[in-house]
């Protein structure tokens, strides 16, 4: 079974009510802001220049650091993440807008933007994800295996103990499998349905072709018995999901 397989099997979701249960709980889970644009392909070159300057001149560290992403397959392939944090919403209130910020992204950025859509939040879940080996360096694991889920509202009651299931078998596996769990703070509702995202973290994409002992692992932990009932669950906690990879591009970020 290859390494994508890992993430394929990540099975992750939550009840929308329960979002604000999660979040009392987590207070202090990291969180980043996430934006999603869709470039203006006859002005990539100059996008990108004034990207990287807007960035290194405003969110260059601490809480309004930014990275961003090129999304390099599913539904949104060819668009761009920008991406802000770790932080706090206490951060947001004193952002960056003031001193020719909003002026800058609005006249230098914007200007070479067709779209800019899902503006969102994600917590991370810290009890549940193995992510102790990253660091601030997004370099080191430069892409990201995403898939956002959609959570069925009936059978959601049953997603942390799901959560739970495929963390503990992933920290039993052998080597580093970084892997996060986040979950989008506000509402989407069942049409967008991005309640929330499992990552894989990647140093390369060589890694894709490594065979995973996840299912054997999984045995280990759980029982050979108990794989058919995790399946079964799975498919009822989630009515749909879908995958992005992402690829760190390090000219238009403010590293």
């Amino acid at each position: 079974m290859k390494k994508t397989s890992i993430t394929l099997l990540l099975a992750a979701s939550l009840v929308l009510g329960a979002l604000t249960m999660v979040k009392a709980q987590d207070a202090e889970a990291p969180m980043w802001e996430t934006i999603v644009l869709t470039p203006d392909n006859t002005k990539l070159k100059v996008l990108g220049e004034n990207m990287r300057a807007h960035n290194q001149k405003y969110h260059k560290e601490g809480a309004y650091k930014s990275t961003v992403y090129n999304i390099s397959s599913g539904p949104d392939v060819g668009k761009i993440i920008w991406m802000m944090g770790p932080l706090k919403y206490a951060h947001l209130d004193s952002r960056p807008a003031e001193g020719g910020h909003d002026e800058d992204w609005r006249d230098n950025v914007m200007a070479y933007v067709k779209k800019m859509e899902h503006g969102e939040y994600w917590k991370g879940d810290v009890k549940l994800s193995n992510t102790d080996m990253l660091t601030d360096d997004p370099s080191l694991y430069p892409i990201q295996f995403i898939r956002y889920w959609e959570v069925n509202q009936e059978h959601s009651h049953n997603a942390e103990a799901m959560l739970g299931i495929i963390s503990k078998t992933i920290k039993a596996m052998e080597g580093n499998n970084a892997w996060g769990v986040y979950y989008n703070e506000f509402r989407q509702g069942s049409a967008i349905g991005r309640h929330i995202a499992t990552v894989g973290f990647y140093k390369n994409w060589a890694e894709f072709d490594e065979d995973s002992t996840f299912r054997k692992t999984f045995s280990k932990v759980h029982g050979d018995d108990s794989w058919d009932a995790f399946v079964r669950n799975m498919q009822q906690v989630m009515d749909n999901s879908w995958d992005e990879i992402w690829v760190y591009n390090k000219n238009m970020s403010g590293d």
